[in-house]
């Protein structure tokens, strides 16, 4: 069911469509991703930060930062750090979290960079925001000097990274899987080893790997899971504000019932997890 929702948003895409569908998203998310999410995307930094062999000193580039959690580990890290975000709101975000960093707002599809500027470049989490990844990920390539690695995390299926499975059959079950908004790539299209090993591969990235993270979503209750994807989500909130009142009411009954078995102690325990993925460039 949840394989059927993710290709029914990846019909006929059309790049600038879907572009502006994510931007005016995460222009309005901004401030609910950083209180939703915040605690469960930091679960990936360590790891990517291990895929990249950070070493102090090396000029790093981070890509869809959002509002700059990998920007910040960077920094800390000892490297010299350059984020960029398409979203005006979240550059500004990020350069309120974080002043000290240097924050730019770009696409990640044409980077305002030279070829061989950085040793390392990251993104977490944006893959699956961009309208043409393998475009992105051949600008990383682009930018990165020889011997310079790549890093991504992307969420694995929804059947391991179950917060994405309780919401979107909680919309087929109760809402409407077929709100017109603009399709964009397969969501889960690099959530397994060969498509993101294959991806890198074919950027010219060198001994591409991946490996996962197992994770766990805490949140308050599940009017919180629900606000999370509702008020801090580009592409799922979408499916969810284009809904009806009386739909979006189903919905929420039907993930409440859906969220039940992962209460723990007063507090949802989500099971989730990431694919990291990392390749270098020679």
């Amino acid at each position: 069911m949840t394989k059927q929702a993710d290709e029914n948003r990846s019909g006929a895409i059309d790049p600038v469509a879907f572009r502006q569908f994510e931007h005016s998203g995460w222009q309005s998310v901004a401030a609910g991703y950083h209180d939703y999410f915040e605690q469960l995307t930091r679960q990936a930094i360590e790891p990517l930060l291990d895929a990249l062999h950070v070493e102090p000193g090396k000029a790093a580039l981070d890509i869809a930062t959002g509002p700059g959690y990998m920007a910040d580990a960077l920094a800390r890290a000892g490297t010299q750090v350059t984020a960029i975000d398409f979203s005006s709101h979240m550059v500004a975000r990020a350069r309120e979290l974080y002043s000290e960093i240097t924050f730019i707002e770009a696409d990640a599809e044409q980077l305002p960079f030279a070829d061989e500027q950085f040793d390392l470049a990251v993104s977490n989490f944006g893959m699956l925001h961009f309208p043409r990844p393998e475009r992105a990920v051949r600008e990383a390539h682009r930018v990165l000097r020889n011997q310079g690695r790549f890093a991504f995390s992307v969420w694995s299926p929804p059947e391991q990274a179950l917060g994405f499975k309780i919401i979107l059959d909680a919309v087929f079950a109760a809402g409407n899987p077929d709100v017109p908004i603009p399709p964009g790539p397969p969501f889960f299209q690099f959530s397994r080893s060969e498509a993101a090993e294959g991806l890198l591969e074919q950027s010219g990235f060198a001994n591409p790997a991946t490996s996962v993270v197992q994770m766990t979503w805490r949140l308050a209750s599940a009017d919180a899971f629900f606000d999370a994807f509702y008020s801090g989500t580009p592409r799922t909130g979408g499916l969810l504000r284009a809904q009806t009142a009386e739909d979006l009411a189903n919905i929420r009954q039907d993930v409440q019932a859906r969220l039940a078995p992962y209460m723990v102690r007063q507090e949802l325990q989500i099971p989730m997890s990431c694919l990291i993925a990392w390749g270098e460039k020679i």
